[in-house]
């Protein structure tokens, strides 16, 4: 705030009643600014790389909205259940969650966007995508849809055993992957995978115990949780993008002063562009780490590789024409190019 310096002294009961109003204003300013806090969620467990950007993200929010807002961090999944997190802020159980938009897609099937999108956060925004994503939470969800965070990560599959090859593509017939609603139809229709649910911390046990054959994942976070002791192929190269959102419940986002909704939109748009330029120096380091952990790459080529990123994403969009077209020609015109 920029304060001018005065230019003339008022009289001495123009200046009494104006301190008057001042200090009423200020008494009235302070008890509407109380600091606000907002109650907040995470998908996945403390230890995953993307809940730890989250937190980073909190952290930013929390350092410069002293007096203004605050959000407090109440866990992950053991708290309430990842895929269970979206219908929650509908509901107000809970104020804010970060959570990957593909778990609640019976709520918003406009969530298939994110992941189909081949453009930035960032472009998603500049260009009214966001808004327009945002005015469908509204009405669907009951929710305000602050960001899209942690952008621009790509999925991979990853597997046990070195996978069979038909027609440039991996044939997967027969062969047990982990994923999450975000894969099924792509592993399953396109390359005829069995798909198996598993919630994150299970994925350990499950490669160990050979519950499944292999799963699809970005590449960051992968070896931090030390699955790639029980991987050996990676399937190049990356499809989709991660969908991972920050929600409030719109009653609890209608009831912060405007001061605490214009801070956290403000922190918001800057974390998307902050988080994405992080995770794209990340994965670069990531996927080169795999190899020298001694992980192989099956690296499909030119035409094939295209159509491998185009068949994921054309499931993606065809999921949401079905579940419901209504808004399909506008989510494909901004977030797709």
């Amino acid at each position: 705030m920029i304060v001018k310096p005065m230019t003339a002294r008022r009289p001495l009961a123009a200046a009494t009643a104006g301190a008057a109003l001042l200090l009423a204003g200020m008494f009235g300013a302070g008890a509407a600014m109380a600091e606000e806090t907002v109650r907040a969620v995470a998908a996945f467990p403390k230890s995953v790389i993307f809940t730890q950007s989250f937190l980073r993200y909190v952290d930013k929010v929390n350092a410069g909205g002293k007096g203004i807002v605050q959000i407090q961090y109440v866990g992950g999944p053991e708290v309430i259940k990842g895929l269970d997190q979206g219908d929650a802020v509908r509901r107000g159980a809970i104020d804010m969650a970060y959570v990957p938009g593909s778990y609640y897609p019976g709520i918003v099937p406009e969530t298939d966007a994110l992941v189909a999108s081949n453009i930035t956060p960032m472009e998603q925004r500049a260009n009214g995508g966001i808004d327009l994503f945002n005015r469908i939470h509204q009405e669907k969800l009951n929710a305000y849809y602050l960001g899209h965070i942690d952008g621009g990560v790509e999925f991979h599959i990853y597997m046990k055993d070195k996978p069979s090859m038909s027609g440039g593509k991996p044939d997967l017939r027969g062969v047990r992957l982990r994923g999450a609603p975000i894969y099924r139809e792509f592993f399953t229709d396109y390359l005829g995978a069995i798909y198996v649910q598993i919630r994150v911390p299970e994925v350990y046990t499950a490669l160990e115990r050979g519950t499944v054959d292999g799963l699809g994942w970005p590449i960051v976070s992968l070896l931090d949780s030390k699955w790639d002791k029980h991987i050996n192929y990676r399937i190049d190269p990356g499809f989709f993008q991660t969908d991972l959102s920050v929600i409030v419940n719109l009653d609890k986002w209608n009831g912060l002063s405007q001061a605490a909704r214009d801070y956290l939109q403000k922190v918001t748009i800057e974390y998307e562009a902050e988080s994405y330029a992080y995770f794209q120096e990340l994965q670069k380091k990531d996927a080169a780490e795999m190899v020298t952990r001694g992980m192989r790459v099956i690296a499909l080529d030119g035409a094939d590789a295209a159509a491998f990123r185009k068949a994921a994403a054309d499931v993606a969009w065809a999921r949401l024409k079905q579940r419901d077209p209504t808004n399909y020609g506008a989510m494909r015109a901004k977030f797709h190019k």
